[in-house]
């Protein structure tokens, strides 16, 4: 009997399981414990699902990775397509610092910022915008995107034709708007039509405008309470993401970054394709998710978030002007220093956005992406890492392909991975606060939600369902008796 289960039954302690987390790509469930005075002990988020694709792609051909490995998600494909595209670049001579020619590197540029924008539009107004206009506690048939469109029908569509702009995007460069095929081993398989360019152009100003308006959205909602806003699931944490070389945010390539919940550097400008001499990967028996670590401070006070908070908290400038501008409003609100506060993923998210909107603006007017050269083709290597900076965060991937050009080894660390710590601590903060001593309702539970879905967490990174998930949660004593339960608008 594992020491956890004993413990359980020594103190008369509760069980309250949340299975599945809903509102997220995937399926997980928290399991929150409650000692005799109604205090919250223990928490823990399980990724329920085993993710296999790190074996099952061994023995295929090398050339086929960019395609097979972004069946791991529907959602962010696109992250997966490249950065397998950029370890394969490396196996096939074509180095990640210039070795892509002109066009293969801002196609795929144009691809990512497309994704960038369509997955930050999907999380922000389908899935948390709910939450954020109508309340933590409100009543479950408010915390949908439909009562969004109801009550705020001009929300609700510039949400939808962002969204849709960011997919178009992806369909004009990568083929298809679910995995595609526009990346391959050396560059890229197509060109962008002028027709195309011109078409995209054409919208691209009422995109900058409503990510913009998106970004005082959230500045918005979170005046309205900022103390609650800042202290909601809130502790400090590491960082790490990719800068570019001068420090500038940059999602498609660059070196890392570490720094600490002060700000000082832990190390930068990183190659990533000596990422397992910093980054280790810890397994802990409750979950299928890696927990991933800093070596250099142990696998105690290693953890790091990665993505749209921890992006803004590396970098030193965001190169695109009206992001800029906000990046510094966001940076000025702590002073400079690292901004901690879990909720404000939103705002970071947001200006992402914006900044992606500018960049797609940027890359349109460029004739490479209508001609050049495709791709390239160097000496072969038996190695390649790929990183890039997924909408969730930092995504790793490591390939060694053999002799006869199969893949021997995989290894993946993706974004939600990287963020697993923070998470497990975001849902403990929030139920020691919002639980403790209260009569659990459904709408408290939801405040445990809201922290994860605060990550944008892609749990499986395979897995989606359709329809209503169910929501469960079940009060026990010591001995497994149901004291209390609660489904979703109904009680037991």
């Amino acid at each position: 009997m594992s020491e956890f289960v004993t413990r359980i039954r020594e103190k008369s302690l509760k069980k309250v399981v949340i299975d599945p987390v809903t509102r997220v790509e995937g399926h997980g469930k928290v399991t929150i414990i409650i000692d005799e005075e109604g205090r919250v002990e223990r928490t823990r988020l399980h990724i329920v699902e085993f993710r296999g694709f790190e074996r099952f792609i061994q023995g295929r051909p090398y050339w086929e990775a960019p395609v097979v490995v972004q069946r791991l998600c529907g959602i962010c494909p696109v992250s997966h397509h490249l950065a397998a595209a950029k370890a394969m670049d490396v196996v096939v001579g074509v180095g990640p610092d210039g070795g892509l020619s002109a066009t293969a590197e801002k196609m795929r540029r144009l691809m990512h910022y497309g994704q960038m924008l369509q997955s930050h539009a999907l999380h922000f107004y389908h899935l948390c915008s709910p939450d954020l206009l109508f309340g933590f506690e409100s009543d479950v048939s408010k915390r949908n995107v439909l009562a969004v469109a109801a009550e705020y029908p001009e929300i609700a569509k510039q949400g939808i034709l962002l969204r849709r702009y960011g997919q178009e995007i992806i369909r004009a460069t990568a083929g298809k708007r679910i995995h595609g095929t526009g990346a391959i081993p050396g560059g890229i398989n197509r060109h962008l039509s002028k027709e195309e360019r011109d078409g995209f152009l054409t919208d691209i100003d009422q995109m900058i405008e409503w990510a913009g308006a998106a970004v005082e959205l959230v500045k918005k909602v979170h005046s309205q309470n900022p103390d609650f806003f800042d202290s909601f699931g809130s502790f400090p944490s590491n960082h790490l993401s990719l800068v570019r070389k001068d420090g500038a945010l940059d999602f498609y390539h660059g070196n890392i970054r570490a720094v600490d919940a002060d700000g000082l550097k832990i190390y930068d400008q990183v190659d990533y394709k000596d990422y397992l001499d910093y980054i280790g990967e810890e397994v802990r028996n409750w979950s299928y998710m890696k927990f991933p670590f800093i070596r250099k401070l142990g696998k105690k006070n290693g953890w790091y978030r990665v993505g749209p908070l921890a992006r803004l908290n590396t970098c030193d400038f965001v190169p695109s002007p009206l992001a800029q501008k906000q990046f510094e409003i966001f940076r000025a609100y702590t002073g400079g220093k690292p901004n901690n506060c879990t909720l404000h993923y939103h705002w970071a998210r947001m200006i992402e956005m914006l900044h992606s909107a500018e960049v797609i603006k940027e890359l349109l007017s460029d004739d490479d992406l209508s001609s050049g050269e495709l791709i390239r083709r160097g000496q072969r290597v038996g190695e390649g890492v790929g990183l890039i900076e997924a909408p969730r965060g930092t995504l790793f991937h490591h390939y060694r392909v053999n002799g006869d050009d199969q893949i021997e080894m995989c290894n993946l660390i993706v974004s939600t991975t990287n963020n697993n710590d923070p998470m497990n601590k975001a849902v403990h903060r929030v139920a020691q606060d919002c639980l403790t001593g209260k009569e659990i309702t459904d709408g408290l539970l939801n405040n445990v939600e809201v922290a994860i879905r605060a990550y944008d967490p892609c749990l499986s990174c395979a897995t989606h369902a359709l329809g209503q998930m169910p929501l469960e949660v079940k009060l026990t004593d010591r001995e497994g008796n149901v004291i209390s339960a609660r489904r979703k608008g109904s009680r037991a």
